[in-house]
């Protein structure tokens, strides 16, 4: 009886500190956030309660309208992007080839670095090396900085995006395929399943799980893309790499529009949690008819 009544007192030690930070640094913050949704705070002084006026004016704003847009853009290219790289690197990197351990240390690198780093990098190397390389070798394309361009400078940030979130994706394919078992490929050698079909009905439908939780992973994280936007563009040229997190974080803290952007925050919120359950939906019925 003393050694349960030590366990249950060294769990609650352990849990309720946990339990205490989540609640103030999350859940408060979260329904503060809620509660200045309906007002027109402006992120200082006295403010009143504007009912659902910051929602409805979402609707109509087409600053806001352009964000989204951008920010799902970026989203769709970026996860197909990542998630087809990395499958095929970690293919490469499960087969029987020399130094896969060293190589598959080295292509997690980019996942250590930290997001706000590796975009002031990229800042330096789209403005100044690769404007650089394009006049030296009589490339027009790359002679002027891709981030200057509103058509260009997204596309710089689905690369940045993309090369640092290969990394992790790359580690998740690579258990997922360390699950399959041998004997699976070899009743496939027997039924002759070679190259593309051995991927496409052995060892894909059993990796599924796995690349469930990284289309999930990847679809959240760039739709909170916000490190990259700042240290590269911070929203510009013309407002064109505007995403929705530093829509939010600019116009909310340094714009004097706490209240709407709180509204926009709210939304925000219930989108990404909808696309995730949509996610899983999909991918659970996918799985079930495999």
């Amino acid at each position: 009886m003393k050694k349960v009544n030590d366990s249950k007192r060294t769990y609650m030690l352990i849990t309720i500190p946990i339990l205490a930070l989540f609640v103030c640094f999350n859940t408060i913050p979260l329904i503060c956030g809620v509660i200045y949704s309906f007002t027109n705070f402006k992120g200082f002084g006295t403010y009143d309660f504007v009912g659902f006026r910051n929602y409805m004016d979402l609707f109509t704003d087409p600053r806001i309208g352009g964000s989204y847009l951008f920010t799902i853009k970026l989203a769709v290219v970026a996860t197909i992007l990542t998630n087809v790289i990395s499958l095929v690197l970690a293919l490469g990197l499960n087969s029987k080839i020399k130094g896969k351990t060293f190589l598959r240390a080295a292509y997690f690198v980019p996942n250590v670095l930290g997001a706000l780093v590796v975009g002031y990098i990229f800042q330096y190397f789209f403005t100044y090396i690769l404007p650089g390389m394009g006049d030296a070798l009589g490339i027009d394309a790359f002679s002027s900085s891709m981030l200057s361009n509103s058509k260009t400078a997204w596309i710089a940030i689905v690369i940045v995006c993309a090369w640092q979130s290969i990394a992790m994706n790359t580690i998740i394919y690579i258990s997922g395929l360390q699950t399959v078992p041998e004997d699976v490929y070899e009743a496939g050698d027997l039924d002759g399943a070679t190259g593309w079909k051995k991927f496409k009905y052995l060892t894909f439908p059993l990796i599924i799980p796995f690349f469930t939780i990284n289309m999930v992973l990847c679809v959240k994280n760039f739709l909170m893309v916000f490190d990259q936007i700042m240290a590269m563009t911070k929203g510009g040229p013309e407002q064109s790499t505007e995403s929705i997190s530093y829509l939010i974080y600019n116009n909310g803290l340094s714009g004097g529009s706490f209240g709407y952007q709180s509204a926009n925050a709210v939304v925000f919120f219930i989108v990404i949690v909808a696309i995730s359950v949509a996610q899983m939906t999909i991918s659970s019925k996918k799985e079930e008819q495999l």
